[in-house]
């Protein structure tokens, strides 16, 4: 097939005559059905009103595409039949025009307001999609009386389009359209961002954004949702899933995520949970919200006395994977109580050979379970710490409060507070 047409919009080709290779007239432009293709989507099907309903014209049996006229190869096109509908079809207009995507380059949310499409090897595809101002004038049949108005006030009128690469569709039938490469990059989107995504989407959706990222980052961006927000998003999911996602998170945020769900959902989900991960998240549900016990995690680097530095740098090594916090390292007796403290910077500065206790911090800085924000704070800035460890009653260390924890406290009554 030799098709005539470069790159167009579908605002200008929809509504448009289907003729035959004769001139007449088959009907009237109304959607393309897309799949999936190698780089973007392609079109299989063209759909066209005519006098006796609509019907369906392979994209094999178009011979011309232009925003003038589309015509069909031959009289009578073998291939031309009736349309049926089929819940599991992509329609570019119905199911793209004038829904809400991810910009996945962005990290936001946009509505999409015209579709362009291009040539690419004998198949039309969807190059990108215009999210602007310009794209909305363009369907509406004002872009040149929206560009003359620019120029006398001396304005331009932008483009404003997405590749489709960088595009993540949220209504669950165009999400099939979705490439490897956005779902990809969704994971690399920060966890703040995504969250901030899901707050801006129809609930209907969020169940489609949460699948095309990893369990890690579905956990972190759930961290990130503000504490009614986090219920819904729970709420989207089976519990067997939202419980393996929770063991992803650190105990700490877990916990915080629990404790924000009604107790039933909460036990539902620890006793899906393994039994480890969750006994140290119900050692923290114990303590008080706004406590060190509420802010501390569980998760921290200890290292046995008789070490040298050269073991202890390998299990730093070893272990950062596994732990998010690995600044310090902390020495602790047989009995838990905390006896020194290594920087990582004293580590790498010190030699292989020395021992751990000899160049380790003694005369360490530590707060009790039940201090209150203030108190870690102070600690904290004191001491310019960037965590600091959590003693219980006995003295034993149970856990650390990093300052990202603690800020995380403060910071949203201060952006209230600017507002």
């Amino acid at each position: 097939m030799n098709t005539e047409y470069s790159e167009i919009y579908l605002s200008a080709v929809i509504g448009r005559s289907v003729i035959n290779s004769r001139g007449e007239e088959l009907g009237l432009l109304r959607d393309l059905i897309m799949v999936p293709g190698e780089v973007f989507p392609e079109v299989s099907h063209i759909v066209i009103k005519g006098r006796m309903g609509k019907m369906l014209l392979p994209w094999s049996e178009v011979s011309l595409f232009t925003h003038v006229v589309i015509s069909a190869a031959g009289i009578a096109p073998p291939g031309l039949c009736a349309y049926e509908y089929r819940e599991a079809e992509i329609l570019v207009r119905r199911d793209l025009l004038d829904k809400q995507i991810v910009d996945v380059d962005g990290a936001k949310v946009v509505r999409v307001n015209d579709i362009k499409l291009g040539k690419l090897h004998d198949k039309l595809c969807i190059f990108s999609v215009d999210i602007g101002f310009r794209g909305l004038l363009r369907r509406l049949g004002y872009e040149r009386f929206g560009d003359n108005v620019a120029r006398l006030i001396k304005k331009n009128i932008p483009n404003t389009e997405i590749s489709w690469e960088y595009v993540q569709p949220l209504e669950p039938h165009s999400s099939k359209l979705a490439l490897n490469i956005a779902r990809n990059q969704m994971n690399e989107i920060h966890p703040a961002d995504l969250a901030d995504i899901i707050e801006q989407i129809p609930i209907r959706n969020i169940k489609t954004v949460l699948e095309n990222i990893d369990s890690e980052t579905t956990g972190d961006t759930i961290y990130e949702l503000e504490p009614e927000m986090r219920s819904v998003v729970i709420g989207q999911m089976d519990a067997e899933h939202a419980s393996d996602i929770l063991e992803e998170m650190s105990p700490d945020d877990a916990a915080d995520v629990l404790a924000d769900l009604s107790e039933e959902t909460a036990q539902q989900l620890l006793g899906l949970m393994d039994d480890e991960e969750k006994e140290e998240i119900e050692e923290l549900l114990v303590h008080e919200e706004d406590t060190a016990g509420g802010f501390m995690t569980s998760e921290f680097l200890t290292l046995p006395l008789n070490y040298t530095v050269g073991a202890a740098i390998a299990d730093v090594r070893r272990l950062a994977g596994e732990i998010e916090n690995v600044n310090y390292a902390y020495l602790l007796d047989d009995a838990e109580h905390l006896e020194g403290v290594l920087s990582l910077q004293d580590l790498l500065a010190s030699k292989d050979d020395e021992l751990v206790v000899d160049v380790m911090e003694d005369n360490i800085r530590s707060v009790n379970v039940g201090d209150d924000p203030e108190e870690i704070l102070e600690t904290l800035t004191r001491y310019d710490l960037t965590a600091v460890p959590v003693l219980d009653e006995d003295q034993r260390m149970v856990g650390i409060v990093t300052v990202d924890d603690v800020l995380a406290h403060y910071l949203p009554r201060l952006v209230k507070k600017r507002g």
